[in-house]
């Protein structure tokens, strides 16, 4: 079996995730072609920065237009809103993966199901609303529920908006835009594109296609990494699926060993990433500085960063300020192959000015000029796609960099 060093796998996994080398150009082509090595990007409203989905683009394509992603969702319709790992922006070409989950969400939550078709009126009228005068906000529909929605989350007293969101999960609804942040509605049989396939596949065949999109956005990845990975949890018979694509030659075993001693599990490689595991052992590799979105692909599965990366992250939008440990919103630092820190910044929109509050270096971060002539850069190129020159920096930021940012 074919042997790497933890250092080989850190910087597959970057490279594989566009985080290194050529940048795509930052039109519609190169963010669709970005959007075929990642297969989704998670979507989420917080601005303290920057929306995370144009945050993980920036990552890679450096500054770009938001109205190309615009374009390629709602005029090209190459792209679309469903659940990936989490919500997430997605290929139509995958329309197929996530049917299999629409066709099945109804038989998953039987209850939810059921709620849905008690209220039926509602449902018929958000239909003939759709088909009648096309997209439409949450606010557009009235309430006719018959029976109330029971929850003590998040999603209590939104009677309307969860009939949506379970239509949405069914398939029969798809976002057809946005208002801000609010979601624009419509029939998807009258909003997908005619050229969007429709197919369903088998669950063997589901994995098949879709353990194959994870494995070469991982670059390298064990089965439970693949697991966590694209359609999170949604992989029927991996392990059977696996064990045929190594058979085909699709997919190679490969072993992770660190000063002498193997990790545990098999990793797996695609035959497609071979190439680039040749040139990364010729020592062809060169890495960027680049700050993360917290939801970014390459750090979204938490267990494999640290395991990877050695380093531990958590999101502490939802601790109350007194106990985070960082901030609000933290923004890792990448440095070549290693998360070498975390930014807690902030966009002020009011006042035009980007500021970096903190700045926290890891123990085994380079306290060099270089590490902090880097990081300013980068930390300069993201206020400009901000869309300010103005960087404000906080006193808790560590010496050996300040003077060089």
């Amino acid at each position: 079996m074919r042997t790497i060093s933890p250092q080989i796998a850190r910087r597959l996994a970057i490279s594989a995730q566009r985080l290194t080398g050529p940048r795509p150009s930052p039109n519609a082509d190169g963010m669709l072609e970005l959007f075929r090595d990642l297969r989704c990007v998670q979507i989420d409203p917080i601005r303290a920065v920057e929306r995370t989905e144009l945050l993980v683009l920036w990552s890679r394509l450096g500054k770009f237009d938001p109205a190309v992603l615009e374009q390629l969702l709602w005029q090209d319709k190459t792209l679309f809103e469903y659940w990936a790992h989490c919500a997430s922006i997605v290929l139509t070409e995958d329309y197929p993966i996530f049917r299999h989950q629409m066709a099945r969400h109804a038989e998953k939550y039987p209850q939810d199901q059921e709620w849905v078709e008690t209220n039926g009126a509602q449902r018929d009228h958000i239909y003939a609303r759709l088909h009648a005068v096309g997209a439409q906000s949450t606010a557009a529909f009235d309430d006719l529920i018959e029976r109330e929605w029971q929850s003590s989350g998040w999603n209590g007293n939104r009677n309307v908006g969860m009939v949506l969101m379970h239509l949405w999960f069914n398939g029969e609804l798809a976002v057809a835009g946005r208002s801000g942040n609010k979601k624009l509605w419509h029939l998807a049989q009258e909003w997908m594109p005619q050229w969007t396939p429709r197919h369903e596949l088998e669950p063997e065949a589901l994995t098949y296609i879709a353990a194959q999109h994870a494995l070469r956005s991982l670059g390298a990845g064990s089965a439970r990494h693949i697991r966590q990975h694209f359609i999170r949890s949604k992989y029927p018979k991996l392990e059977q699926v696996l064990k045929q694509l190594v058979k085909e030659g699709q997919v190679e075993p490969l072993q992770v060993v660190e000063k002498g001693q193997p990790w545990k599990d098999t990793w797996y490689i695609h035959a497609d990433r071979l190439p680039l595991l040749e040139q990364i052992e010729a020592g062809d590799w060169r890495g960027r500085t680049v700050l993360l979105s917290p939801f970014d692909n390459l750090i979204c599965d938490r267990v494999r960063t640290e395991q990877l990366f050695n380093f531990y992250y958590r999101i502490e939008i939802y601790v109350p300020k007194a106990k985070r440990q960082y901030g609000y919103y933290v923004l890792p630092i990448l440095h070549g192959d290693q998360i070498i820190g975390r930014v807690d910044s902030r966009m002020d929109r009011k006042e035009g000015r980007y500021y970096v509050d903190n700045v926290y270096a890891e123990e085994t971060a380079p306290m060099t000029k270089k590490a902090g002539r880097e990081l300013g850069r980068a930390l300069r190129n993201l206020a400009r796609f901000l869309g300010t020159n103005e960087v404000v920096y906080g006193e808790n930021i560590p010496t050996a960099w300040r003077a060089e940012m």
